[in-house]
């Protein structure tokens, strides 16, 4: 009976292992054996020896085994094998309630499941690398940055100039929703290297843990579930660009990894010892204080300046005057031949609308402005209603000279005041706050924290 049964788990890849009440190994199924022959496996071995991913948990294995804590379970704990395979394995934890009170270990071989769980993830990365490179492909070559403001002059003639010289870092500056990734394609597109890859990262979109990884790539077996070798995006931008957004977001440890490749244009995959050397324009991007961030040591000063060769700045669009009325009237001639409507332009008022308002999200606020505007639009030019704006902030000026007194004012207390009356008229609502104030969102998260105001 116990060879049959056996033969069942066995065929269900399960195994089983008993241990006393001292965490001494008193009987096991012969399946355990059978699904890793590199398991340690002897009659009074301890649990910790057996199974040493579970040191560290001992107060939750003593509650188990009293009965206190009735199941505890770990996933994909891995297993390199002296053929030289790495296996996966589930183990599952549970009291034995007959006495003397003991455990019973559950082991559940998951090799194929996770290799293929990997293999998946892998192909999708691939996937989505592949489409932000065709991405990287389209028609910005005819694409003029629009504008006739004395600050996007400066922009336009700062890129003509950069243009051909490949190896200069370019640092991109200013709100969010001001153009960077944009600039970044022209750029490229419009470079000596425009048919070759364009390879983008947000920094602040990937878990700091799988960052490293993303960027320089990786050996087989340099970590769990590093099933098979893998490029970095360092090696997919090769001969192109790799456009880092939201650089200022890069933990510590990769920037140090990261300056180390600018200053040699070497670098090495995570489990390797050769170092790899690539021939690649590099553009950062970042809507934070990159300065600030250096002062407060959120931001090495080295990489800092070494990334700010080349720096340009990309101007709200509450200072760009008139260039509001001809993006607008760019975006309105977009949106009329995607939704089939015969717009063609603005009414008086809702030019005048449009450039009044402070634009707290910039460009990308004015496309999907008037992206809702044509999409609702009643004839052949949007009217002053039809412009659906969050509400303004009252200005400063409104409400008169602040008054003086003999002692003078203390602006921490003046501006901390501010800040809380925002979040107060919000009802803890940042985003609103900050629109209360005139502010970005990140620039109104920045002054909390510089108040150190609860939020």
């Amino acid at each position: 009976m116990a060879d049959f049964i056996d033969q069942i788990l066995l065929e269900k890849k399960i195994a089983y292992a008993i241990f006393d009440n001292e965490l001494r190994l008193t009987r096991f199924s012969q399946s355990l054996k059978q699904l890793n022959p590199d398991f340690l496996i002897e009659k009074e071995i301890d649990l910790w020896t057996m199974f040493p991913e579970l040191i560290g948990s001992e107060e939750i294995i003593e509650e188990i085994v009293h009965n206190k804590k009735k199941k505890y379970h770990l996933e994909k704990l891995s297993i390199f094998r002296s053929d030289g395979k790495q296996s996966y394995y589930n183990l599952t934890l549970l009291p034995l309630k007959s006495p003397p009170p003991g455990l019973l270990c559950i082991v559940a071989d998951t090799t194929n499941e996770t290799t293929l769980e990997q293999e998946i993830r892998q192909q999708k990365y691939e996937i989505e690398l592949l489409q932000a490179s065709l991405a990287g492909y389209g028609n910005y070559e005819g694409f003029q940055i629009l504008g006739t403001s004395e600050k996007i002059q400066k922009v336009r003639e700062t890129i003509e100039k950069i243009l051909n010289i490949r190896q200069a870092i370019i640092l991109l500056t200013g709100e969010s929703g001001t153009g960077k990734n944009l600039i970044a394609r022209i750029v490229h597109q419009r470079s000596i290297q425009s048919k070759a890859p364009f390879v983008e990262i947000n920094c602040a979109a990937i878990p700091d843990t799988l960052l490293e990884s993303e960027i320089f790539g990786y050996e087989k077996g340099a970590f769990t579930n590093a099933l098979m070798q893998k490029k970095g995006l360092l090696e997919e931008a090769d001969g192109g660009t790799l456009f880092l957004d939201e650089i200022g977001e890069l933990p510590p440890a990769i920037q140090a990894k990261f300056l180390s490749f600018l200053e040699t244009k070497k670098f090495r995959r995570l489990g390797s010892t050769k170092e790899k050397n690539i021939d690649i324009r590099i553009i950062a991007a970042s809507n934070r204080d990159l300065k600030a961030a250096v002062d407060k040591k959120e931001f090495r000063e080295d990489l800092f300046y070494r990334l700010n060769v080349i720096n340009i700045n990309l101007p709200p669009l509450r200072e760009l005057g008139e260039d509001v009325i001809i993006l607008a009237n760019h975006f309105i001639h977009l949106f009329s031949n995607d939704f089939r409507k015969k717009v063609r332009g603005l009414s008086e008022s809702a030019k005048t609308k449009l450039v009044k308002y402070r634009w707290p999200g910039n460009v990308r606020e004015l496309r999907n402005v008037i992206e809702r505007a044509v999409i609702f639009a009643g004839g052949e030019k949007l009217t002053e209603n039809e412009i659906l704006l969050m509400e303004e902030p009252s200005p400063a000026s409104s409400a008169g000279p602040i008054p003086m007194s003999e002692t003078g004012l203390s602006l921490y207390e003046i501006e901390s005041k501010l800040l809380k009356d925002a979040l107060s008229e919000a009802n803890g609502n940042q985003s609103k706050a900050a629109r209360l104030l005139g502010l970005t969102l990140d620039t109104f998260r920045y002054r909390l924290k510089k108040y150190k105001i609860p939020h």
